[in-house]
């Protein structure tokens, strides 16, 4: 059996197609094919409100291959989201529905607290201590999403308009870095140790860079000389003497940025990197929906 998750994001869409495996009562799952294209919505999204008739024919194309790549792989059952700029960009209604027409594929926009609660689902079965704290951070190219665990318990979670594109586009604003930084404080106040838990393809690529063993937590000071290390190569270098893609290269800098600074207001020492994010989520609401039919 087969599951596929559509993950329409602000910098990247994705499809996962996953194989579920059932075993003594208990459904996992095995990524089998993960197919990644760089298409930046945001890009239009938070400076026009609108995407563009090119990006637009380019998401429809792209929509078309997933639907096709789901057909050839016989999945039985999909969830597509679009996340941040489809939500910001006054056409993407109509957007959604060519997809539906052009592509025969149900893409659904999203909250943002909805897209906390997918990120969150996808650690389900990831080796945590119920007994401490942990700040879901997820950063995308368009939002940052927060959620608080304690005592195994969903305690507090929100979406915030912090992007990694959105700070590349000057989009970002004051009140809402404000907001964020409120929501932090008075949440992990009465925690005495918060551990970070960093979902996202920056904070991925960020722990191989940092060369820390799988499963080990990075430290919050060995991801600032991370970041000072990035910021001291010019974009072209990092691109061509770290060899990092085009479309990491510019969003790693204020993903970064974005990670430390909520380290900091959390006082969070060390931040744990499962290789899960938005697609992964998706995959566990299927094998869950699935599970109650």
């Amino acid at each position: 059996m087969r599951y596929a998750a559509v993950d329409t994001g602000s910098n990247a869409v994705r499809l996962l197609i996953a194989d579920i495996i059932q075993n003594d009562g208990t459904v996992t799952y095995k990524k089998n094919t993960l197919v990644r294209v760089p298409l930046r919505l945001g890009d239009d999204a938070f400076l026009q409100q609108h995407i563009s008739d090119r990006k637009a024919d380019d998401l429809v194309k792209t929509m078309i291959a997933f639907k096709n790549l789901m057909d050839v792989y016989k999945v039985e059952d999909y969830m597509a989201c679009a996340t941040s700029a489809m939500r910001e960009a006054k056409n993407g209604d109509a957007i959604i529905k060519r997809i539906k027409e052009e592509a025969k594929l149900d893409l659904e926009i999203i909250h943002g607290e909805r897209e906390a609660g997918i990120i969150y689902a996808s650690h389900t079965g990831t080796d945590l201590d119920e007994n401490k704290t942990y700040l879901y951070i997820d950063v995308g190219g368009g939002s940052t999403e927060l959620s608080l665990f304690a005592d195994g318990e969903l305690v507090a979670s929100q979406s915030f308009n912090i992007g990694t594109i959105r700070i590349l586009d000057n989009q970002d604003k004051d009140e809402t870095w404000k907001e964020m930084q409120d929501f932090v404080r008075l949440h992990t106040k009465h925690h005495k140790v918060v551990y970070g838990v960093g979902t996202g393809g920056n904070i991925n690529k960020l722990f191989k860079l940092s060369e820390e063993k799988d499963g080990e937590p990075m430290s919050y000071a060995k991801l600032k000389s991370l970041y000072s290390f990035l910021a001291s190569y010019s974009l072209k270098d990092r691109i061509n003497v770290l060899k990092l893609n085009q479309d990491r290269a510019d969003v790693i800098i204020p993903a970064c940025e974005i990670y430390t600074t909520v380290m900091k207001w959390a006082n969070i020492k060390q931040i744990y990197v499962p290789t899960v994010g938005m697609a992964d989520g998706i995959i566990q609401t299927l094998i869950e929906k699935n599970l109650i039919k």
